[in-house]
């Protein structure tokens, strides 16, 4: 069986199945889920442990499969829970400020996500390395991987022909926005070296049809259009609210917290973003685990320009109903940072939470 990684700040698991899309099928290992063949589950993981990932590997390959698509997260790299897993080959979607409660400063996140390539090169020399240059961690890594016995493709914005701009009609793609973009030329080229014909790639692209909880609209009773989104990064609500902007013929929305227990550099750079991509805000809780929530919005609330129309409101499905009521016919709303989660923790206490439920639920005057 032929395994693919995706790794990346953002994107990794829209990336991962338009992958599988380009190759015809496959198993699956994903944030959302895992897909064997037979069964599709969660693990609960980005990239499970390495116990549970041979595991699925192994019933995958019972039920026939020939390739596997997987995201494969910094953590694991680091913590080596792929274990000997060969690889095929791998992608690169980007680098942004996430997860420095971890790995503590950008460059040690850039040389855990390096691993996987130089980890790819010793394993598995001549495979290919798809990598987006469109950001400067991007370039770095790409200068590095040509470096190295792998066969190496630029995609991109900034990159040469084919996996560029000219590759295909945005008008022609369902996912829409720039960074989609970005996803879908990453798994094309990284598809394309794993022989897939540049022709079969495009005649799939038009199929691609936005899911989980990725910029996924939902119909309710608001006057405004509602988008749910998982962006939970400065990086992607700044590329998910101003895809919005783009179309939307009146006011943006975002409602959007933060998780507790997480990377807390991010939270006022969060706050910074939305404020420069959206026209009013309304800061909530996402995640706030052991934290208290209204700690981590002031975080949020002190990277949001003085001047900006923001709102707070603590409790998620009040604040999601407040701007879902407040918003005006051609607005857009788009609640940002859980997307496909059907949870919230806070405290100790895991309780059923979907955003796309919750505004689904709304009704003018709730």
């Amino acid at each position: 069986m032929r395994i693919y990684g995706i790794t990346g700040t953002n994107g990794k698991t829209t990336t991962t199945w338009i992958l599988r899309e380009f190759l015809g099928g496959g198993g699956l290992v994903t944030t959302v889920e895992v897909d064997t063949g037979t069964r599709r589950f969660s693990s609960g993981y980005t990239t499970p442990p390495l116990k549970a990932l041979k595991e699925i590997f192994a019933e995958m390959e019972a039920n026939g499969l020939r390739d596997c698509v997987m995201e494969v997260s910094s953590h694991a790299i680091h913590q080596r829970r792929t274990g000997d897993t060969v690889f095929a080959g791998c992608g690169f979607t980007n680098l942004t400020e996430d997860h420095l409660d971890y790995h503590k400063t950008m460059e040690a996140y850039f040389e855990a996500k390096s691993l996987l390539f130089t980890r790819l090169a010793a394993s598995n020399p001549g495979a290919p390395a798809a990598i987006c240059v469109d950001g400067p961690y991007g370039r770095r890594l790409f200068e590095m991987c040509r470096a190295l016995p792998l066969r190496t493709i630029p995609c991109g914005f900034d990159a040469p022909p084919p996996f560029n701009a000219s590759f295909f009609d945005p008008a022609d793609c369902p996912l829409v926005g720039r960074y989609n973009v970005q996803n879908v030329l990453l798994a094309a080229a990284l598809a394309h070296g794993a022989g897939v014909p540049l022709d079969a790639i495009r005649a799939k692209i038009p199929t691609l049809t936005p899911r989980w909880g990725r910029l996924e609209r939902v119909s309710t009773q608001s006057a405004a259009e509602v988008f749910v989104d998982y962006a939970h990064t400065d990086d992607a609500l700044a590329n998910v609210l101003s895809t919005v902007k783009a179309f939307a013929k009146g006011k943006v929305w975002a409602v959007f917290g933060a998780g507790g227990d997480r990377d807390r550099a991010k939270r006022p750079l969060m706050g910074a973003a939305a404020a420069r991509c959206a026209d009013r805000l309304v800061v909530t809780s996402d995640n706030p685990r052991s934290e208290d929530p209204a700690s981590i919005i002031a975080q949020i609330v002190a990277g949001i320009p003085a001047g900006t129309d923001v709102q707070v409101e603590p409790d998620r499905r009040r604040a999601i109903f407040l701007a879902l009521g407040q918003a005006a016919p051609g607005d857009v709303v788009v609640v940002c940072g859980k997307g496909h989660e059907t949870t919230q923790t806070i405290g100790d206490q895991v309780v059923h939470f979907d955003d796309r439920e919750t505004c689904a639920a709304y009704a003018p005057g709730a």
